[in-house]
C-alpha cells in the first residue's frame, strides 16, 4: 500500500474518493518549457499517480528566466531529464514514463494510440502544437492547451475558455487559423492571457525546431499558466 502521508493537506481539501482518482490516472504533459515544467510539477504535487512527460530540448542559458529545470548547473542537459529527476524525488512512487523527443506528426500519433485521461499541451512551435492538438481532437482525448505566455505582464487575467473565444493573443489567433482549415472551430479548452502584448518584445530565431519567432517573457507569467494548465487537469479529473 502506498504511503499517501504526503498528500495529507490534498486529502483534507478533497476527501479520500476523490484523492484516489487522481492516483489512478495517467496524464501526458507535452513540452518542459517554462508552461509545462510547471505545470507537470504541479501535477505531480496534486497527487496524479501516473505521468508522461515529453520534451526533445537541453536547457539553453536563456531559459533561466522562467523554466523549472533550467539552473546555472544543469545548461545543456535534457530538460526532460532534469524534469524527471525532480518529479521522482517529489514522489519516489510516480510512475514516469520519459519521452525525450520533439513532437512530429507521426509521433503525436503514437502517443495518443495509448490510454490518457487528461493531456497538457505545452507546446511553443506552431506546426508541433497543431498535429498535437489535431490528433487529440480526433481522436476525443481530454486536453488543456496553453496559448502564448509571452509578451504579457499580467497573471491575473489568465482565463480558461474554448480556443474560439480567445483573443489580444496572436499565438492563440494563429492557432486558431490553422485548426480552422482542418476543420476544427472549437471544442478545445485553452488557457490564454486576454492583455495585450507588448509588440516591442518581439524577436526572430533560427527557425529550428519549428520555431521562427519568440516573445520576451517574465519569470512568474509562464508558471502561472502551467499552473492553471495543472488546476484545469486536477478540477476536471476529481469531478468527472
Amino acid at each position: 500500500m502506498s504511503d499517501l502521508k504526503w498528500l495529507s493537506r490534498t486529502e483534507l481539501l478533497i476527501g479520500k474518493e476523490k484523492l484516489m482518482k487522481l492516483q489512478n490516472a495517467h496524464v501526458l504533459v507535452v513540452g518542459m518549457g517554462g508552461v509545462g515544467s510547471f505545470a507537470a510539477e504541479f501535477i505531480c504535487r496534486g497527487g496524479i499517480g501516473k505521468m508522461t512527460i515529453v520534451d526533445g530540448d537541453v536547457v539553453d542559458p536563456s531559459n533561466r528566466n522562467r523554466q523549472l529545470p533550467a539552473l546555472a548547473t544543469t545548461h545543456g542537459m535534457s530538460k526532460a531529464d532534469v524534469m524527471s529527476e525532480r518529479l521522482l524525488a517529489i514522489n519516489p512512487e510516480l510512475k514516469l514514463n520519459v519521452v525525450k523527443e520533439f513532437i512530429t506528426p507521426e509521433r503525436a500519433e503514437q502517443l495518443l494510440s495509448e490510454s490518457f485521461d487528461y493531456v497538457i499541451d505545452a507546446i511553443d512551435s506552431i506546426t508541433p502544437k497543431i498535429t498535437f492538438i489535431k490528433t487529440a481532437y480526433e481522436k476525443k482525448v481530454r486536453i488543456v492547451s496553453s496559448m502564448g505566455a509571452g509578451a504579457k505582464l499580467d497573471p491575473t487575467q489568465l482565463r480558461v475558455v474554448d480556443i474560439s473565444e480567445t483573443y489580444n493573443c496572436p499565438f492563440a489567433q494563429y492557432i486558431r487559423k490553422r485548426l480552422k482549415e482542418l476543420g476544427i472551430k472549437k471544442g478545445i479548452k485553452a488557457v490564454f492571457s486576454p492583455e495585450k502584448h507588448i509588440k516591442e518584445s518581439l524577436m526572430f530565431t533560427d527557425g529550428s525546431n519549428f520555431k521562427k519567432s519568440a516573445y520576451g517573457t517574465i519569470s512568474y507569467l509562464p508558471a502561472t499558466f502551467g499552473s492553471v494548465c495543472a488546476s484545469v487537469v486536477i478540477r476536471d479529473l476529481i469531478e468527472g
